[in-house]
Protein backbone atom coordinates (compact mmCIF):
# COMPACT_ATOMS: atom_id res chain seq x y z
CA UNK A 1 0.00 0.00 0.00
CA UNK A 2 1.22 3.32 -0.66
CA UNK A 3 1.50 5.99 2.30
CA UNK A 4 1.99 9.47 2.61
CA UNK A 5 5.55 8.81 4.14
CA UNK A 6 6.53 7.14 1.15
CA UNK A 7 5.92 10.44 -1.16
CA UNK A 8 9.12 11.14 -1.61
CA UNK A 9 10.81 7.75 -2.00
CA UNK A 10 8.37 7.45 -5.37
CA UNK A 11 9.47 10.00 -7.43
CA UNK A 12 11.65 8.47 -10.53
CA UNK A 13 11.10 4.97 -9.58
CA UNK A 14 10.60 2.62 -12.50
CA UNK A 15 5.76 1.71 -12.53
CA UNK A 16 5.18 -1.44 -13.69
CA UNK A 17 1.36 -2.40 -14.68
CA UNK A 18 -0.45 -5.11 -13.00
CA UNK A 19 1.22 -7.98 -15.54
CA UNK A 20 4.89 -6.57 -14.57
CA UNK A 21 5.42 -4.85 -17.81
CA UNK A 22 7.00 -1.61 -17.74
CA UNK A 23 4.86 1.39 -18.12
CA UNK A 24 7.35 4.53 -17.26
CA UNK A 25 8.94 6.59 -14.19
CA UNK A 26 6.89 8.50 -11.85
CA UNK A 27 7.31 12.35 -12.01
CA UNK A 28 4.98 13.78 -10.20
CA UNK A 29 2.97 12.65 -6.65
CA UNK A 30 -0.85 13.79 -6.40
CA UNK A 31 -1.79 14.26 -2.51
CA UNK A 32 -5.58 14.47 -1.28
CA UNK A 33 -5.56 17.86 -0.08
CA UNK A 34 -7.80 17.22 3.54
CA UNK A 35 -5.88 13.83 4.42
CA UNK A 36 -2.16 13.98 2.74
CA UNK A 37 -2.50 10.56 1.00
CA UNK A 38 -0.99 10.09 -1.98
CA UNK A 39 -4.13 9.17 -4.25
CA UNK A 40 -2.34 10.31 -8.26
CA UNK A 41 1.01 10.18 -9.70
CA UNK A 42 2.17 11.02 -13.17
CA UNK A 43 3.90 8.65 -15.43
CA UNK A 44 6.56 9.86 -17.87
CA UNK A 45 5.49 7.51 -21.26
CA UNK A 46 5.23 7.81 -24.33
CA UNK A 47 8.30 8.04 -27.15
CA UNK A 48 11.45 9.57 -25.29
CA UNK A 49 9.31 9.64 -22.10
CA UNK A 50 7.99 13.17 -23.53
CA UNK A 51 4.41 12.39 -22.99
CA UNK A 52 2.46 12.77 -19.16
CA UNK A 53 0.01 10.19 -18.05
CA UNK A 54 -1.82 10.26 -14.75
CA UNK A 55 -2.02 6.49 -12.90
CA UNK A 56 -3.92 5.76 -9.79
CA UNK A 57 -2.17 4.70 -6.63
CA UNK A 58 -5.51 3.04 -5.18
CA UNK A 59 -4.29 -0.78 -4.97
CA UNK A 60 -0.60 0.13 -5.90
CA UNK A 61 2.14 -1.16 -4.20
CA UNK A 62 6.05 -1.44 -3.47
CA UNK A 63 8.12 -4.42 -5.50
CA UNK A 64 11.74 -4.38 -4.38
CA UNK A 65 12.01 -0.54 -5.96
CA UNK A 66 9.00 -0.60 -8.96
CA UNK A 67 6.11 0.52 -8.23
CA UNK A 68 3.15 -2.16 -8.69
CA UNK A 69 -0.09 -0.78 -10.25
CA UNK A 70 -3.52 -1.96 -9.93
CA UNK A 71 -4.12 -1.39 -13.49
CA UNK A 72 -3.11 -2.34 -17.36
CA UNK A 73 -0.54 -0.79 -19.28
CA UNK A 74 -2.84 0.09 -22.49
CA UNK A 75 -4.94 1.82 -19.71
CA UNK A 76 -2.34 4.26 -18.72
CA UNK A 77 -1.45 4.92 -22.85
CA UNK A 78 -5.14 5.37 -23.59
CA UNK A 79 -5.49 7.81 -19.87
CA UNK A 80 -6.94 11.21 -20.82
CA UNK A 81 -5.27 14.43 -20.98
CA UNK A 82 -6.03 16.53 -18.00
CA UNK A 83 -3.82 18.51 -15.40
CA UNK A 84 -2.56 20.50 -17.93
CA UNK A 85 -3.21 23.83 -16.60
CA UNK A 86 -1.85 23.82 -13.68
CA UNK A 87 -0.72 22.06 -10.22
CA UNK A 88 -3.98 20.93 -9.66
CA UNK A 89 -6.57 18.37 -10.32
CA UNK A 90 -10.18 19.70 -10.74
CA UNK A 91 -13.16 17.61 -9.51
CA UNK A 92 -13.96 17.40 -12.80
CA UNK A 93 -10.72 16.46 -14.38
CA UNK A 94 -10.77 13.48 -10.92
CA UNK A 95 -13.42 12.18 -12.12
CA UNK A 96 -12.55 11.95 -15.38
CA UNK A 97 -9.85 9.70 -14.93
CA UNK A 98 -12.15 7.70 -12.45
CA UNK A 99 -14.49 6.95 -15.40
CA UNK A 100 -11.46 6.02 -17.00
CA UNK A 101 -9.76 3.57 -14.51
CA UNK A 102 -13.18 2.46 -13.28
CA UNK A 103 -12.46 3.16 -9.70
CA UNK A 104 -13.51 5.49 -6.79
CA UNK A 105 -17.28 5.67 -7.35
CA UNK A 106 -18.09 4.55 -4.06
CA UNK A 107 -15.57 6.53 -2.45
CA UNK A 108 -17.88 9.58 -3.69
CA UNK A 109 -20.92 7.63 -2.29
CA UNK A 110 -19.31 7.33 1.20
CA UNK A 111 -18.55 11.05 1.45
CA UNK A 112 -21.93 12.23 0.06
CA UNK A 113 -23.46 10.07 3.05
CA UNK A 114 -21.75 10.72 6.06
CA UNK A 115 -22.24 14.95 5.29
CA UNK A 116 -19.01 15.75 4.05
CA UNK A 117 -19.05 18.85 1.77
CA UNK A 118 -19.36 17.24 -2.05
CA UNK A 119 -18.52 20.52 -4.02
CA UNK A 120 -15.23 20.17 -6.05
CA UNK A 121 -12.83 22.30 -4.20
CA UNK A 122 -12.21 19.72 -1.17
CA UNK A 123 -11.83 16.94 -4.24
CA UNK A 124 -9.07 18.87 -5.62
CA UNK A 125 -5.33 17.09 -5.60
CA UNK A 126 -2.25 19.18 -5.81
CA UNK A 127 1.40 17.95 -6.42
CA UNK A 128 3.88 17.88 -4.16
CA UNK A 129 7.30 17.87 -3.78
CA UNK A 130 7.72 17.38 0.06
CA UNK A 131 8.17 21.31 0.73
CA UNK A 132 6.14 24.18 0.20
CA UNK A 133 7.71 25.59 -3.01
CA UNK A 134 6.35 25.38 -6.09
CA UNK A 135 8.50 23.19 -8.31
CA UNK A 136 9.02 24.16 -12.42
CA UNK A 137 9.51 21.49 -14.92
CA UNK A 138 10.54 21.67 -18.25
CA UNK A 139 10.58 18.53 -21.20
CA UNK A 140 13.75 17.92 -22.93
CA UNK A 141 14.63 15.16 -25.84
CA UNK A 142 15.65 11.73 -24.43
CA UNK A 143 17.01 10.71 -27.63
CA UNK A 144 18.02 6.82 -27.83
CA UNK A 145 18.27 4.22 -30.56
CA UNK A 146 17.46 1.17 -31.76
CA UNK A 147 18.04 -1.36 -34.19
CA UNK A 148 15.70 -1.76 -37.69
CA UNK A 149 15.94 -4.18 -40.17
CA UNK A 150 16.79 -2.30 -43.54
CA UNK A 151 17.90 -4.49 -46.05
CA UNK A 152 18.94 -8.31 -46.89
CA UNK A 153 21.92 -9.33 -49.06
CA UNK A 154 22.32 -13.07 -50.27
CA UNK A 155 25.21 -14.55 -52.15
CA UNK A 156 24.03 -17.08 -54.64
CA UNK A 157 26.39 -19.41 -56.84
CA UNK A 158 25.80 -20.35 -60.39
CA UNK A 159 27.26 -22.12 -63.26
CA UNK A 160 28.54 -20.39 -66.70
CA UNK A 161 30.46 -21.76 -69.25
CA UNK A 162 33.03 -19.76 -71.78
CA UNK A 163 35.35 -20.83 -74.27
CA UNK A 164 39.16 -21.51 -73.62
CA UNK A 165 42.07 -22.35 -76.05
CA UNK A 166 44.91 -23.81 -74.52
CA UNK A 167 48.20 -23.66 -76.81
CA UNK A 168 49.67 -27.93 -76.33
CA UNK A 169 52.95 -28.78 -78.39
CA UNK A 170 52.32 -32.09 -80.11
CA UNK A 171 54.78 -34.42 -81.94
CA UNK A 172 54.43 -36.65 -84.94
CA UNK A 173 56.78 -38.48 -87.26
CA UNK A 174 57.41 -38.26 -90.62
CA UNK A 175 58.96 -40.99 -93.07
CA UNK A 176 62.51 -40.12 -94.58
CA UNK A 177 64.37 -41.71 -97.10
CA UNK A 178 68.00 -42.25 -96.12
CA UNK A 179 70.59 -43.87 -98.65
CA UNK A 180 73.82 -44.70 -97.72
CA UNK A 181 76.76 -46.23 -100.36
CA UNK A 182 78.40 -50.01 -100.15
CA UNK A 183 81.37 -49.99 -100.73
CA UNK A 184 83.68 -53.03 -102.43
CA UNK A 185 84.57 -54.80 -99.03
CA UNK A 186 81.02 -54.77 -97.71
CA UNK A 187 79.38 -55.71 -101.04
CA UNK A 188 81.95 -58.88 -101.18
CA UNK A 189 80.79 -60.44 -97.26
CA UNK A 190 77.28 -59.62 -98.46
CA UNK A 191 76.29 -61.06 -101.55
CA UNK A 192 72.96 -60.04 -102.35
CA UNK A 193 70.36 -62.08 -104.67
CA UNK A 194 68.03 -60.29 -106.79
CA UNK A 195 64.15 -60.72 -105.88
CA UNK A 196 61.32 -58.76 -104.45
CA UNK A 197 61.69 -57.49 -101.22
CA UNK A 198 59.36 -55.62 -98.92
CA UNK A 199 59.96 -53.38 -95.38
CA UNK A 200 57.40 -50.90 -93.58
CA UNK A 201 58.18 -48.72 -90.94
CA UNK A 202 55.27 -47.46 -88.80
CA UNK A 203 54.81 -43.87 -88.14
CA UNK A 204 53.51 -42.02 -84.67
CA UNK A 205 51.68 -38.87 -83.58
CA UNK A 206 50.54 -37.15 -80.63
CA UNK A 207 46.81 -35.58 -80.67
CA UNK A 208 45.77 -33.26 -77.89
CA UNK A 209 43.65 -35.19 -74.95
CA UNK A 210 41.03 -33.23 -73.01
CA UNK A 211 39.98 -33.51 -69.40
CA UNK A 212 38.49 -31.81 -66.91
CA UNK A 213 39.27 -30.86 -63.20
CA UNK A 214 37.71 -29.05 -60.55
CA UNK A 215 39.47 -27.18 -58.27
CA UNK A 216 38.87 -24.79 -55.63
CA UNK A 217 40.18 -21.23 -56.38
CA UNK A 218 38.57 -18.61 -53.68
CA UNK A 219 36.51 -18.23 -50.71
CA UNK A 220 33.73 -15.72 -50.64
CA UNK A 221 31.31 -14.41 -47.67
CA UNK A 222 28.97 -11.66 -46.63
CA UNK A 223 30.70 -9.09 -43.74
CA UNK A 224 29.24 -6.42 -42.32
CA UNK A 225 30.50 -3.57 -40.63
CA UNK A 226 29.05 -0.32 -38.74
CA UNK A 227 29.23 2.95 -39.85
CA UNK A 228 28.35 5.90 -37.70
CA UNK A 229 26.85 8.83 -39.24
CA UNK A 230 24.87 12.11 -37.02
CA UNK A 231 21.46 12.23 -37.63
CA UNK A 232 19.61 14.99 -36.51
CA UNK A 233 15.83 14.56 -34.65
CA UNK A 234 13.64 17.17 -33.85
CA UNK A 235 10.24 17.34 -31.80
CA UNK A 236 8.37 19.26 -29.72
CA UNK A 237 8.72 20.30 -25.65
CA UNK A 238 7.22 22.06 -23.36
CA UNK A 239 8.24 24.33 -20.17
CA UNK A 240 6.45 25.48 -17.59
CA UNK A 241 6.21 28.81 -16.76
CA UNK A 242 5.50 30.08 -13.20
CA UNK A 243 4.43 34.03 -12.55
CA UNK A 244 4.11 35.84 -9.65
CA UNK A 245 0.37 37.34 -8.32
CA UNK A 246 1.75 40.95 -7.13
CA UNK A 247 -0.54 43.45 -7.09
CA UNK A 248 1.50 45.29 -4.93
CA UNK A 249 4.33 45.24 -6.59
CA UNK A 250 6.86 43.75 -3.67
CA UNK A 251 8.77 41.89 -6.34
CA UNK A 252 11.00 43.69 -8.79
CA UNK A 253 9.17 43.08 -12.50
CA UNK A 254 12.43 40.72 -13.87
CA UNK A 255 11.47 38.63 -11.00
CA UNK A 256 7.98 38.11 -11.42
CA UNK A 257 7.82 35.25 -14.03
CA UNK A 258 10.16 32.86 -14.04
Amino acid sequence: MITKDMTRELIGRQVVDNHGEKVGKIGQIYLDERSGEPTWATVNTGLFGTKESFVPLQNADVHDRDVALGVEKQAVKDCPHVGRSDERLTGSEEDELYRHYGIGQGRADARHATGERTDRTDRDRTARTGDDAMVRHEENLRVSTETEETGRVALRKYVVTEDQTVTVPVSHEEVRLEREPIDGTEATARPGAMGEAEHEVTLHRERPVVDKTTEAVEKVRLGTRTVTEDEKVSDTVRKERIEVDDPQHALPRDERRS
